[in-house]
């Protein structure tokens, strides 16, 4: 079949790779000049399956009100006159309840530790360098309270069959020396050995011309304005430049599905939540980090990306805006100069923001809903990255007609 690929993120590339290797023709559309240049471009690069747990969570509708007065919260909520954020918050904290939470954790856990899987398939096929650290994450605490209740917290993910170790602080340090600067504030951590990370936006480009070298065509600088629709079938798709025809349609735009899919009458609850990211160059500096990492009482994650350190924070539900000013980034930037004071060029920081696709289950749309050609893997929210492989293998196989090895109504939210 002819396939034609709305979106060329990491969701969209790993997802044209899988229909591919099933024989099919496969055209990718991006808006972007380069692939992977939004979300994929500045994302945390953990791939956190022991990280999994969903946002929508008992906790979330106090944090999201305390945000209003004071804005040192994990997840910020803006208030606007957008009746799009009024309907997804509200379907949110629908979610919010202890037992949809924990459901929606284990969904999302097993899609996680399955693509994790996926990827390493790919990674063996394809032989992409991506600046890839295998030796797991560490999520380190400062107050031995929070440390315990840390663990306590971790215990899910161990119950749902995740691996986790619990270190002291001398194990930390042995684990990261990078981190000798502020040992003596680290109380201990969770470390998740079979975590890892590397660089996103790196092996989106790779394997995106890993494809484009096997007959794919990846049209970017061209963004896609609309479906056309006949019965239950799409029948072209526009764009800024003409008019295309295919035998099917992948919908992989992140934030910008809701948009295309009202073009056909089809509504999807996916919102933006920003994020904001700093890399700064290693330089000649001796102690750069190691191990991807997570300051969890500042929640800062911190990964490094061959001559690159990647720092990343803040969850903030404030609309389709990607502007940021310097001061948006001095808390993390405070916090990666007092963990790595040698690890990197803090004066050189390049400042990014970017938005998170996120549904309120924080699990994506795979599949097929209204239209028999039309297939949805979108919706990814905050481990897009960690998510996607699974998602695109598990497409391939709905396209082809094969028993995922997820059942679809087990992970995904539409």
């Amino acid at each position: 079949m002819q396939i034609t690929v709305l979106g060329g993120g990491v969701v969209g590339i790993t997802a044209a790779y899988e229909l591919q290797k099933d024989g099919h023709l496969v055209t990718v559309i991006e808006k972007n000049d380069t692939v992977g240049s939004e979300t994929s471009w500045g994302n945390a690069g953990l791939i956190a399956p022991g990280h999994s747990f969903t946002w929508s969570s008992p906790s979330a509708p106090m944090t999201m009100l305390k945000s209003l007065v004071s804005p040192n919260q994990s997840i910020r909520f803006k208030p606007s006159l957008d009746p799009d954020l009024w309907s997804w918050s509200l379907k949110f904290l629908a979610q919010c309840t202890q037992s949809r939470s924990a459901r929606n954790t284990e969904r999302k856990y097993r899609l996680a530790s399955y693509s994790q899987t996926i990827l390493h398939e790919t990674i063996r096929d394809t032989e992409i360098d991506y600046d890839r650290v295998d030796r797991g994450i560490l999520y380190f605490y400062r107050d031995p309270a929070k440390l315990e209740a840390g663990v306590q917290h971790m215990r899910i993910m161990e119950e749902l069959g995740h691996r986790i170790d619990v270190l002291d602080r001398a194990q930390v340090l042995d684990l990261e020396p990078a981190l000798s600067a502020v040992g003596h504030k680290i109380a201990g951590g969770v470390y998740c050995p079979t975590d890892e990370s590397g660089s996103c936006h790196k092996f989106t480009a790779g394997l995106a011309e890993h494809i484009k070298r096997n007959g794919a065509e990846i049209r970017t600088g061209e963004t896609v304005t609309a479906l056309d629709a006949e019965g239950d079938r799409i029948t072209a798709v526009h764009t800024d430049r003409e008019t295309l025809k295919a035998d099917l349609y992948v919908m992989a735009l992140g934030n910008g599905s809701p948009f295309l899919s009202r073009t056909i009458g089809e509504s999807l609850p996916i919102y933006p939540v920003k994020g904001y990211s700093l890399t700064l160059p290693v330089g000649n500096n001796p102690n750069p980090p190691t191990v991807g990492s997570v300051d969890e009482e500042n929640l800062v994650a911190v990964s490094r990306f061959g001559d690159q350190v990647r720092v990343t924070a803040t969850a903030e539900i404030a609309g389709h805006d990607r502007s940021h000013r310097p001061e948006d980034f001095r808390f993390m930037a405070d916090v990666v100069r007092e963990l790595y004071p040698e690890g990197a060029d803090h004066d050189r920081p390049h400042m990014w923001a970017g938005l998170r696709p996120m549904t309120p289950t924080n699990l994506p749309y795979i599949g097929r809903r209204k239209h028999a050609n039309l297939y949805y893997d979108t919706g990814h929210g905050h481990i897009g990255w960690t998510m996607s492989h699974g998602s695109a293998r598990i497409l391939a196989d709905a396209v082809a007609g094969r028993a995922p090895a997820l059942d679809l109504a087990s992970i995904n939210d539409g």
